[in-house]
């Protein structure tokens, strides 16, 4: 047995004091000078659907686009950030070659239309050139933020199979209710893990969509062939349905890639305490479990992903969903699992005038950080999104910079 060295004795004393379990001490942050972490996630989510963030319009030249990527690339190594989580599967489209799915739109302003280079491909080569790791963010099952399946592409997987469709809310999804939507959706995904050396897979907080008043998600057919019998009720099917996608996608990565890591950013309440024990103390208007039909919970108490980004897009003392109350839950809720855990912070809303005062307060999103920092369990957090990253609004990033990125540090393990 190899000797116990007075630096871990002293981590796993402090554990014990702390309530720690034996997997939060193996996930301790090391701390350098002043009681810094040697290591820590420093994220910012690369958005392109809708152009959002990149491209900054459809159709411009490829020099343009590729320039417009290594500013945002550039950008997060101003900011001392160590990873960037680029969107590339944003609405049932390839920011690669794919064989599954045509070209995005949101690239040459035509769906299925060849911009001449790859950006997928580009964006790990750049972002590694700089220290950065590129986080490859796909969207399951949204297919198009319209109505139309005819303003798809003909050779669309949604219009050669029409059945997979569900149309709601004005959108198009595929039914997460079919086995084969399941499969095709992973193999799309997958084809990337194989053909790039990406750091992770990445999802956000969309599953079955957010509820619309007025609408049913129309998934009466499959829901008969596949759910009717086997279980309570249809919402309890439903879980089922994304436990599978979940529980299938990490066991498919961890083949295929097995360096690759598998991360979900869901939207930051579980359940509310009103409506489950178990649930944080807040009074969200939607509820991942009983809404999305999204387990999180569950997903990080039985590893089935490698970290969670809860969307904590709620300032300090919000009274519905305090950020306050928030990160010990989760950090609660990772305990013990080996998953990691990075906040998901809403740096959009700083210096919005839409937004409640404290946004208002560059300082607010610096005492986040300050917050964590009292939870071993946060290992880092990821900021939405880098436009905002870079116009620094109100200079909140800039105080975050000064407040807690003294240096560059490299993620953790």
């Amino acid at each position: 047995m190899a000797a116990v060295t007075r630096r871990v004795f002293t981590i796993a004393a402090t554990a014990v004091v702390c309530g720690l379990t034996a997997a939060d001490t193996a996930a301790a942050q090391p701390r350098g000078p002043q009681g810094r972490p040697v290591r820590q996630f420093r994220g910012m989510w690369l958005a392109t659907v809708a152009n959002r963030d990149w491209p900054s319009v459809r159709g411009l030249p490829e020099a343009d686009q590729q320039a417009e990527l290594i500013g945002f690339l550039d950008t997060a190594v101003e900011r001392r950030l160590n990873a960037v989580v680029l969107q590339v599967r944003p609405t049932a489209d390839a920011f690669w070659p794919s064989p599954f799915e045509p070209w995005s739109e949101y690239l040459t302003g035509q769906q299925g239309a060849d911009p001449g280079w790859d950006p997928l491909g580009f964006a790990v080569a750049e972002a590694h050139r700089r220290g950065l790791e590129l986080h490859a963010w796909f969207n399951p099952y949204r297919i198009a933020n319209h109505a139309d399946p005819g303003r798809l592409v003909p050779e669309h997987p949604a219009r050669q199979h029409p059945e997979w469709v569900v149309t709601y809310g004005g959108k198009l999804y595929y039914n997460p209710g079919l086995p084969a939507v399941r499969r095709f959706v992973q193999n799309s995904m997958l084809v990337a893990v194989r053909r790039y050396d990406i750091d992770a897979v990445h999802w956000d907080d969309y599953f079955y969509p957010y509820p619309v008043a007025g609408q049913v998600f129309d998934d009466d057919a499959a829901w008969h062939e596949y759910g009717e019998g086997r279980f309570p009720d249809r919402a309890s099917w439903r879980r089922d349905n994304i436990d599978r996608l979940v529980r299938e996608t990490a066991a498919r990565i961890r083949r295929t890639g097995p360096r690759v890591r598998f991360g979900i950013s869901p939207f930051g309440v579980w359940r509310n305490a009103a409506t489950d024990p178990e649930g944080s103390d807040t009074r969200a208007g939607v509820q991942t479990y009983d809404d999305l039909y999204a387990d999180t919970r569950t997903w990080v108490r039985r590893g089935w992903i490698d970290y969670v980004v809860p969307q904590v897009y709620w300032n300090i003392g919000f009274p519905a969903a305090d950020y306050a109350a928030l990160v010990p839950w989760w950090s609660d809720v990772v305990s013990g699992t080996g998953v990691r855990l990075y906040i998901g912070e809403a740096l959009y809303k700083a210096g919005d005038p839409a937004q409640p005062p404290a946004w208002q307060d560059p300082a607010e999103l610096s005492r986040h950080l300050t917050f964590c920092a009292d939870f071993p369990q946060v290992r880092g957090n990821v900021f939405f999104s880098a436009k905002e990253v870079a116009a620094d609004r109100n200079g909140a990033m800039t105080r975050v910079v000064a407040d807690h990125y003294p240096t560059r540090v490299r993620p953790p393990h």
